[in-house]
C-alpha cells in the first residue's frame, strides 16, 4: 500500500462502499485450494485493516504487516497473477474493485455489530501475531472464514453488470 495513510485509504473505500448497493448471494469458494488460500489471506489482511481503522489501532496492523511482509507480498503477487489470468487487460481494475468491495463489506458488517465490533474482533491481531511461523498464516486465515456473505473468492467481479465467461457467470455491482 502506498503511503497515503491507512485511514485516508480506508475512509475513501468505505465512502464508496456506502454508496454502492448489493444483493446477497452465497459465498463462493475457489476450485483450487492454492487459489482459495490466496483469497483467504487477502480477506484476513483486509479484516485487520478495517479493524485498525475502526478501532483506532494502527500500531497493531503495522506490526502485523511488518512481521508478515514477505508472506503478504508473495500473496499480493499471487492474487495479481490470478486476476491477470482471469481478466487479462482488465485485471488491475477488477482486482482493485474486489479488494475495495471486500473492505467495504467487512466495514459494513462491523457497523452492524456496533460497539461490540472492536472488543469482539481485536483478538485477531493477537492470534495472528502469536503464530509460530509465517507459514501458519494461510491456515489461520482459512479457519477464520472472513469473507462477507455477499462476496466470495475467485470468479467474483464487482462492477455494474452481469458478465458471462465460458463456464461461469458472475454478478457485478456498481461501485
Amino acid at each position: 500500500m502506498r503511503k497515503l495513510g491507512i485511514r485516508g485509504f480506508l475512509c475513501g473505500m468505505m465512502t464508496a462502499g456506502l454508496l454502492a448497493g448489493g444483493e446477497a448471494q452465497a459465498t463462493q469458494r475457489c476450485a483450487a485450494a492454492a487459489e482459495q488460500s490466496v483469497f483467504d489471506l487477502e480477506a484476513l489482511k483486509s479484516e485487520l485493516m478495517v479493524l485498525a481503522v475502526a478501532c483506532h489501532n494502527d500500531a497493531e496492523y503495522n506490526a502485523f504487516v511488518r512481521r508478515y511482509q514477505t508472506s503478504l507480498a508473495d500473496n499480493e503477487h499471487q492474487l495479481s497473477e490470478y486476476f491477470k489470468q482471469t481478466y487479462g487487460r482488465r485485471s488491475q481494475g477488477e482486482q482493485d474493485s474486489y479488494i475495495t468491495t471486500m473492505a467495504n463489506e467487512q466495514f459494513n458488517y462491523g457497523l452492524k455489530q456496533g460497539s461490540d465490533f472492536c472488543p469482539r474482533n481485536m483478538a485477531l491481531f493477537e492470534e495472528a501475531m502469536a503464530l509460530e511461523s509465517p507459514h501458519d498464516l494461510p491456515s489461520y486465515a482459512a479457519a477464520k472464514e472472513l469473507f462477507p456473505p455477499t462476496l466470495g473468492a475467485c470468479a467474483q467481479v464487482v462492477s455494474a453488470s452481469t458478465h458471462t465467461t465460458p463456464g461461469r457467470t458472475t454478478t457485478r455491482r456498481a461501485r
